[in-house]
């Protein structure tokens, strides 16, 4: 789990997370965050439109894990977005949160006539320290080639939605010519697809569990990947994918699973 990658500022993200959308709020929240602790991983994200930033933020306290090992990800939502806007928002984040800094930070969605505003006041929020790196999320090919043309800072990372059934190629190859990372959502398919044949014949041969391989593929695509669960048995086998490998057969038959499935949210048709 000690697996990282570096952007392109040199901040370095651990390559899994623990993903904390609709966790419920309270103690719920903050044992899953506490047990992906425990279990080794360092790195959880989460949103201002999650409403469990502070969660979050008590329960890596609580952890005794020192905040420099844990990189946390929060997100500007929608309707906090424009520059003066999104400076207010990301102040109550880390408020909610409750540390100076935070390691990273994204707009959650390509808000039109708003974004390229909002991206400024990230730029802002960076250069003074309150996080470490700023990114996007669920942004397309327009959006980022819209963003690059007049942006001071190239975005960090790019959290989009991917797994075997969602490959976003023509994304994530734009984002590499960038040399911005791509953090997978949803790499579990919401379970849409763990029981799909293929990933079950190759759970088998390699005596793994479906959802294991979807995220060692995502793995080897050189994904950040970021699981949700609250069950504490699920936190600790998502995080148990370091110790073995795909071959080329099995990485090929994943890859030929593409169907653009879409679990949540479509951004392909914002403008």
């Amino acid at each position: 789990m000690n697996d990282t990658i570096q952007l392109n500022n040199g901040v370095t993200m651990p390559r899994l997370g623990l993903g904390v959308f609709r966790a419920p709020r309270g103690e719920a929240t903050q044992q899953a965050v506490r047990e992906a602790l425990l279990a080794g991983y360092r790195h959880i994200d989460t949103a201002r439109v999650y409403g469990n930033e502070l969660d979050v933020g008590d329960a890596v306290r609580e952890s005794g894990v020192p905040r420099e090992e844990v990189f946390i990800t929060t997100k500007l939502w929608n309707e906090d977005q424009g520059y003066d806007q999104a400076l207010r928002a990301f102040e109550s984040s880390r408020r909610r949160i409750g540390f100076d800094y935070v390691d990273l930070y994204l707009l959650h969605w390509p808000v039109p006539e708003k974004r390229l505003d909002s991206w400024r006041a990230l730029e802002r929020i960076v250069s003074e320290g309150g996080a470490r790196a700023i990114g996007v999320s669920n942004f397309m090919n327009r959006h980022l080639e819209e963003l690059l043309l007049t942006a001071s800072v190239v975005p960090a990372v790019n959290q989009i939605e991917v797994s075997p059934f969602l490959q976003q190629r023509a994304t994530r190859a734009l984002c590499t010519s960038r040399g911005i990372v791509v953090a997978a959502y949803s790499p579990l398919t919401k379970g849409k697809r763990l029981d799909h044949p293929v990933v079950d014949e190759i759970a088998r041969a390699v005596q793994r569990t479906p959802a294991q391989v979807l995220l060692r593929w995502g793995l080897q695509q050189e994904l950040v990947v970021l699981p949700k669960s609250t069950r504490p048995e699920r936190i600790r086998q998502n995080g148990a994918i370091f110790d073995f490998e795909l071959d080329a057969e099995a990485m090929q038959r994943l890859d030929a699973l593409e169907e653009g499935l879409v679990t949540g949210w479509d951004p392909s048709m914002v403008p």
